[in-house]
């Protein structure tokens, strides 16, 4: 079926009013669930091919989210579709007022390729639950698993509500000349723009998940070790692929050293002595990502790591050491293994040289000092962050995840996801009782009441 044509029977499907009983929507994400743990082996099995992630990363920060996603999801519903009361002014007396949400209709959401199921499906999971139509365009960087997600979504659903389209750049751009009711995207900034640009001209409201340069910052009062080990875990988790890794690490001066000296310790923890032989080390997506990374380590200075494996697309987990603010790896988000070390003086160094930069979609702080959080929380713009953590709070449900400026526009997660996917209508109900107040003509008398009421 011509996309055109699947796109108008879904609109149709939607103004017919199929999606719009909670009960309908709620049996829906019952049949996705089903067919999700039906198809748990295969899922696993497709993201071992397309980024050679292991199964223990694979339930952890894919599979696991999504499920946890619908069944909260499902035992929510019927409390977030309901009208929501709002306290009436006594200048609108007698009128009962209240929210209440609305389905956008027609929905795109297009997937990346660094975490190709979970990014494809919470969208997803959020559009139905919110009573759309949605189509789902995978990424094709990750065929293994766009082919799974293809057959997920056409056994769980009616192609009148959900269907996906497979294909490349070309596929995606023919998708955006359509005129969509809602469009979610996550990706790069510069695809981001691109998006935006052709949903202004059918004035379609956009979700835009994107990236940037995430700062890890380590005051000197921060637990040395216990960071180390937490930003090794965040920065080389999905072999540095993840949209909130931190991308560079400032330090201050006094604790570099013993700062280095323990992420090295938990790179060998965590890895082994020779990454690049392990069966679960994870490999970058194609090609042209893996010369792009090797590209941004040359002429550096190196702490640790460095090696690669060009049949495998694997690069070892690489410290750089003070590379400058102007290399390419300083000003291109790095998406892969690789983590440059920067130190600092003083924090307030650190506040001044973040508003140089665009902001970040996330930012991570360790310090045992409130004084120094509440600076940097309160002076520093980043779509969200840790701290003396890194990436966990993508996976608090009630927290919303989004960026800000450069790094996005909009949020999900939990109820957010259902909200980003509604639109809350506004209404005023008003009894038969009436006020003369307001009509002509004006009198002082009025004139005297509406100040009074106002």
């Amino acid at each position: 079926m011509m996309i055109e044509q699947l796109v108008k029977r879904q609109k149709n499907a939607f103004q017919a009013g199929k999606t719009l009983m909670p009960s309908f929507r709620k049996e829906a994400l019952r049949r996705l669930l089903a067919a999700i743990e039906e198809y748990h082996a295969q899922i696993e099995d497709a993201l071992m091919k397309d980024l050679n992630k292991p199964p223990f990363e694979f339930y952890m920060t894919e599979y696991a989210l999504v499920m946890k996603s619908i069944k909260s999801t499902l035992a929510s519903l019927d409390r977030w579709t309901k009208r929501h009361r709002v306290v009436s002014p006594l200048s609108q007396f007698p009128s009962d007022c209240f929210t209440m949400y609305e389905p956008y209709g027609e929905v795109l959401i297009m997937a990346p390729w660094n975490y190709p199921f979970l990014l494809a499906m919470e969208p997803l999971v959020g559009a139905i639950a919110a009573g759309n139509c949605c189509i789902l365009k995978p990424s094709e960087y990750a065929p293994a698993t766009e082919k799974v997600i293809a057959e997920i979504v056409k056994k769980a659903l009616p192609r009148w509500l959900a269907a996906v389209v497979t294909g490349d750049q070309e596929t995606a751009k023919e998708l955006l000349e359509i005129k969509f009711d809602y469009i979610f995207f996550t990706g790069s900034p510069g695809v981001g723009r691109e998006v935006l640009k052709k949903a202004a001209v059918h004035l379609t409201p956009v979700t835009l998940e994107l990236g940037g340069k995430s700062p890890c910052i380590v005051e000197k009062s921060a637990d040395i070790p216990l960071a180390a080990k937490r930003i090794v875990f965040g920065k080389f988790l999905n072999g540095g692929q993840t949209c909130v890794a931190p991308d560079y690490v400032l330090v201050q001066r006094q604790v570099k050293e013993e700062l280095v000296r323990w992420m090295i310790h938990w790179i060998r923890v965590q890895f082994g002595e020779k990454p690049l032989e392990r069966w679960d080390y994870p490999k970058i997506v194609n090609g042209k990502h893996y010369n792009r990374l090797m590209g941004l380590m040359e002429g550096q200075a190196i702490l640790k790591g460095g090696k690669s494996e060009p049949f495998m697309l694997q690069i070892e987990p690489t410290l750089l050491d003070e590379p400058a603010w102007d290399s390419p790896v300083m000003t291109e988000e790095i998406f892969g293994p690789i983590l440059p070390i920067v130190s600092f003086d003083s924090i307030f160094d650190v506040e001044r040289l973040l508003k140089t930069k665009e902001k970040p979609l996330a930012l991570y702080l360790f310090t045992s000092r409130k004084i120094v959080e509440d600076y940097i929380l309160s002076r520093c713009s980043f779509g969200g962050g840790c701290i003396n953590d890194t990436v966990i709070h993508l996976a608090v449900p009630g927290l919303p995840f989004g960026g800000v400026g450069n790094s996005g526009m909009g949020s999900y997660h939990g109820k957010k996801t259902f909200e980003t996917f509604s639109h809350e209508k506004g209404i005023a109900k008003k009894f038969a009782l009436d006020m003369p107040v307001r009509y002509r003509p004006y009198t002082k008398g009025k004139n005297r009441m509406l100040r009074l009421f106002l």
